[in-house]
């Protein structure tokens, strides 16, 4: 067997090829690409037999996607994704003078796969399907995360000069109506000077179809009311970073749909879709997050546990003499978490068994959100059951012999 330490970086790849007693056998720094997997290759087949095969070279490194990873589990290689976290653990093992650095790190990498590797995760063989799935879901879920971020600064934007605005719009400035309305009238200057039916226009033709003249209303009202504000110059220039924001926010707005589409078919493309939407809680967006976060290897989660650890809803348990204290798992993959949590909000409404399950640990003393990881926790287990035997979700079923006392 070959052990393959590899630090990547975005230009340049540094690794170390050990063999089973611990010798080093090469050191090399490798360009990002084709020609440096090409050398790579050279490189280890200089020190294969010719019967060796090549699940036989076990390689570490600290990600577990982009193209240079696929390309090593395509050639064969048995390529162990290992938390740069665990990494820096093994590197204060072998050292404590805190040095660092690339060759360094490699060296380390391929410690860890040929002393421990029993410890870590072999990279998943998705499917082609779980991929395609897995880039629209996070590049929507990122978006939709950048969103929120942009609607938090035109928040405390609207906080200092025009809170007129904020008690029109509320919690909803990402909304259709806030950034239609905040586009003509990025000013309280300007929103005092829009008609109501200038507001009605503006609303019909951001989406709105419902309740038009009362909204219009409503929003006219609170714009022209009393409130402090600021120079007319100071409010100008709040004004054009508001509008550039709202601009930003808009095209945003419209982006993400265009995502969600995209995201709703390629999901329904995979042949677990069904299995994974009969899922209380799970949609097509909120399925194809699960989906691409989990992966589809059979082989990935030895049981229903290894899935719940991973996903991250499994607490933890440290026990130090008589002291034992149970704590929520924060390690943890945070895009999955985000859906399973949505997921189990959800749950609430859509399943009697779900929504008994949260008023027992709340009834127990549970705050929401612990009792919301502790569903969350039992859906994951559902869902594994119902992957593994290939059957959609049952209420009756999932919660018959789950009573909550047992939870």
């Amino acid at each position: 067997m070959l052990f393959l330490g590899d630090d990547w970086a975005e230009t340049h790849h540094d690794i170390e090829l050990q063999d089973e007693q611990g010798r080093v056998l090469k050191r090399r720094r490798l360009a990002e690409g084709v020609a440096g997997l090409a050398q790579l290759h050279e490189l280890i087949a200089d020190h294969l037999d010719d019967d060796d095969e090549p699940e036989s070279v076990l390689v570490g490194i600290e990600t577990d996607r982009g193209g240079w990873v696929n390309a090593l589990v395509a050639a064969g290689y048995t390529v162990y994704a290992i938390n740069p976290k665990q990494a820096a653990r093994y590197r204060e093992r072998l050292t404590t003078s805190g040095a660092k650095s690339d060759p360094g790190d490699a060296h380390v990498l391929a410690e860890i796969v040929r002393k421990d590797r029993e410890h870590h995760r072999v990279v998943a063989g998705d499917s082609e399907q779980v991929e395609v799935v897995k880039t629209v879901a996070r590049t929507h879920q990122a978006m939709i995360w950048t969103r929120q971020r942009q609607a938090n600064q035109l928040r405390s934007m609207l906080r200092e000069f025009y809170p007129a605005a904020l008690e029109a719009f509320g919690d909803d400035l990402a909304g259709r109506d806030a950034l239609a309305v905040l586009a003509i009238a990025p000013t309280p200057a300007a929103g005092r000077a829009l008609s109501r039916s200038r507001l009605v226009s503006v609303l019909r033709k951001a989406g709105r179809q419902r309740n038009l003249q009362t909204r219009a209303e409503e929003i006219s009202t609170v714009l022209r009311g009393e409130h402090l504000g600021l120079s007319d110059a100071l409010a100008e220039a709040y004004g054009a970073s508001v509008r550039a924001l709202v601009a930003v926010l808009t095209t945003m707005a419209a982006q993400a749909v265009v995502l969600e589409g995209e995201v709703e078919r390629c999901f329904g493309q995979h042949p677990d879709a069904d299995l994974i939407t009969s899922q209380p809680g799970l949609g097509a967006v909120l399925g194809a997050r699960v989906l691409a976060e989990f992966g589809d290897d059979k082989d990935r989660y030895a049981d229903a546990k290894s899935r719940r650890n991973y996903a991250g809803t499994s607490p933890i348990t440290k026990t130090s003499g008589k002291q034992r204290v149970v704590l929520a798992r924060y390690a943890r993959n945070k895009r999955l978490a985000d859906a399973l949590h949505q997921q189990a909000f959800a749950a609430l409404t859509a399943s009697p068994g779900a929504r008994a399950f949260y008023d027992h640990h709340r009834a127990r003393g549970a705050t929401h959100h612990q009792a919301l990881r502790a569903l969350s926790n039992r859906l994951v287990g559902i869902l594994d059951g119902c992957l593994r035997h290939r059957t959609t979700y049952d209420e009756a079923v999932a919660w018959a012999h789950r009573q909550p006392a047992a939870a």
